[in-house]
């Protein structure tokens, strides 16, 4: 019996020092440094009027009908039916553009060209959706209102996605598409005059680190960048992420339980799946080097859980000496430049970027 009991310990002490050792690798290895001092300044704020107003509620529904979708899949299948019911969001929409599928150094992609755009500006847009989801189907509300409003061609981009792929897949699709942009347009190889990176989400993440490899790598550096609710801090310390978990009608259902696992357990597991530890700018470009980087813009709302996310990056850029702004809207959806033409904030935060865009390449040629 005394051998039972002292086994007992053993074990439970052994269990006891390994709990321990994980939660040293993930406080001294996996995470990143405080940044709570770049919770200030808040940023330009727009007011978004009483909501839920009718439009709101429309985009609401449309959601609450991609959820319905994929209710009742079983797990294995839950990814592809939500991939398929994503793309499919705008399905009814009829655009006032050409789709023109292109193949940019191995990575599929499609160039959306408003009628009036001129083929040496270009934009490379990368899509959000989690980095599991998405493609240039799914975001062409954003992308052909950016070719109207820019009169840029914008080379959309069908990056690979995880579980199938590791996330570095993405990043170096990104990396890839970005140079053959520089030399290819839509009619084929010809220099850029003029060069915009954007995207939303996981894809502002993309673009918030691809900017700084580009600085990084030598190459020609984009004339700006645009940031639409990017996630920024890959170790999960922004604070809405648990305080807006509640409001943020997008990614709230989705995240939200995640957030009763322990902060450990998730970075370890961030770890595992994306093969990158957490804090590294790579996947969390909060953390990296934010000096010379070009103009950037970063949108979000108040009451989505990546808010956070997008004041420190602009915040930590601004002290690193980089042209960072942000403006933020009040009770608007993550990504809700999506909605648009329906949803006027949707309209009003595109008209702001393309104002961006229009005095950043002004500032460019002069």
């Amino acid at each position: 019996m005394l051998t039972l009991w002292f086994f007992f310990l053993y074990v439970v002490g052994g269990l006891f020092w390994v709990a321990v050792l994980l939660w040293l690798v993930a406080a001294f290895y996996l995470r990143g440094k405080d940044l709570s001092a770049f919770d200030r300044p808040e940023g330009q704020r727009f007011s978004s009027g009483a909501q839920p107003s009718a439009e709101m509620q429309e985009v609401l529904a449309r959601l609450a009908r991609l959820s319905q979708a994929v209710r009742g899949a079983s797990r294995m299948r839950r990814t592809a039916v939500l991939r398929r019911a994503f793309d499919e969001l705008f399905g009814d929409r009829v655009f006032d553009v050409r789709f023109e599928p292109v193949d940019c150094a191995g990575v599929p992609a499609e160039w959306v060209l408003a009628p009036g755009h001129d083929a040496a500006r270009r934009l490379l847009y990368i899509h959000g959706g989690a980095f599991t989801l998405g493609s240039p189907r799914s975001h062409r509300t954003l992308t052909s209102a950016l070719s109207a409003r820019t009169g840029c061609a914008v080379l959309a981009i069908d990056y690979r996605l995880m579980p199938e792929h590791p996330r570095q897949a993405g990043i170096d699709d990104c990396r890839s598409a970005y140079r053959w942009m520089l030399e290819h347009g839509p009619a084929g190889a010809q220099a850029a005059r003029t060069v915009f990176v954007a995207g939303d989400s996981a894809g502002g993440n993309l673009t918030l680190a691809l900017i700084a490899w580009v600085r990084d790598a030598g190459l020609r550096a984009p004339d700006a960048a645009v940031a639409l609710s990017p996630g920024t801090d890959s170790t999960l310390a922004s604070p809405s992420l648990r305080t807006n978990a509640a409001t943020d009608a997008m990614l709230g259902p989705a995240f939200a339980p995640l957030l009763k696992v322990p902060r450990t357990a998730l970075l370890w597991g961030g770890w595992l799946q994306m093969r990158i530890k957490p804090r590294d700018p790579a996947i969390s470009p909060v953390y990296g080097d934010l000096s010379r980087l070009p103009p950037v813009l970063v949108q979000a709302s108040r009451s989505e859980m990546l808010v956070d996310d997008a004041r420190r990056w602009v915040n930590r850029a601004r002290a690193a000496g980089s042209p960072a702004q942000l403006q933020v809207w009040d009770d608007m959806i993550h990504v809700w430049q999506l909605f648009n033409p329906e949803l006027p904030q949707a309209n009003q935060a595109l008209d702001e970027v393309a104002a961006f865009l229009a005095a950043a390449e002004r500032q460019a040629v002069a």
